[in-house]
């Protein structure tokens, strides 16, 4: 597989070149629970920025850069759907994908909800520079009730220093804590935040939208 990138960069972005290259290769095998998200968010804006829009072959992923194409195999029966990534999610820890209506339509799961799926990495278009800003953070929690996401976000500011509440297109108030350069180091947070608190069991870590950043050619 080979992650192709719509942008040249200079010498500092050929070692991030090689790091998102290795990180869509590990990202290849992912499997688990994809879900789909409709009509009461059409219309409204994604984390990316762009609308969504139901019958556009769209995903939401917690930390794959917006714009990947990405192949979405149901394992179970054989469908398959190529999607573009333009929001976080799912909110949920045992779901790696949020699909929209058409690509849940093409797999054939609206009645169900839920589908087994493997993603399979097509390209990455995200900027390459990009991904040495502070990309990634930790979710520590999502609720359909603003309180209680307020109250979450004191305990992570009380704990961890920095947290912060964000919305999203599905309706939820998640909160997000710490802001770092490298899934590996926001894998460390999330661990520390696990155990602060058996509440906190769940979270895991999401990355961050950004603005886009002009390149150098």
């Amino acid at each position: 597989m080979v992650a192709r990138l719509s942008i040249r960069v200079h010498a500092r972005g050929i070692v991030v070149l090689a790091w998102l290259c290795a990180a869509a290769h590990a990202q290849t095998s992912e499997q688990g629970l994809a879900s789909w998200y409709g009509a009461p968010y059409d219309g409204q804006t994604a984390a990316s920025g762009a609308v969504y829009h139901q019958e556009e072959l769209t995903a939401a992923h917690r930390t794959l850069p917006f714009g990947t194409a990405v192949r979405v195999h149901r394992t179970d029966t054989g469908a398959s759907v190529v999607v573009r990534i333009n929001d976080r999610g799912p909110f949920i820890e045992s779901r790696i994908l949020d699909l929209s209506t058409a690509a849940a339509r093409r797999l054939g799961m609206l009645e169900s909800g839920l589908a087994p799926v493997a993603l399979e990495i097509l390209e990455l278009q995200e900027a390459v520079a990009a991904e040495v800003r502070g990309l990634f953070a930790v979710q520590a929690g999502s609720f359909r009730v603003q309180a209680n996401a307020e109250r979450t976000r004191a305990r992570m500011e009380q704990l961890f220093r920095s947290a912060r509440i964000v919305t999203s297109a599905a309706g939820f108030w998640s909160v997000l804590v710490g802001a770092v350069s490298t899934q590996s180091e926001a894998e460390t947070l999330a661990a520390a935040i696990r155990k602060s608190a058996k509440e906190y069991g769940a979270a895991f870590v999401v990355r961050l939208a950004v603005s886009p950043l002009s390149v150098s050619e």
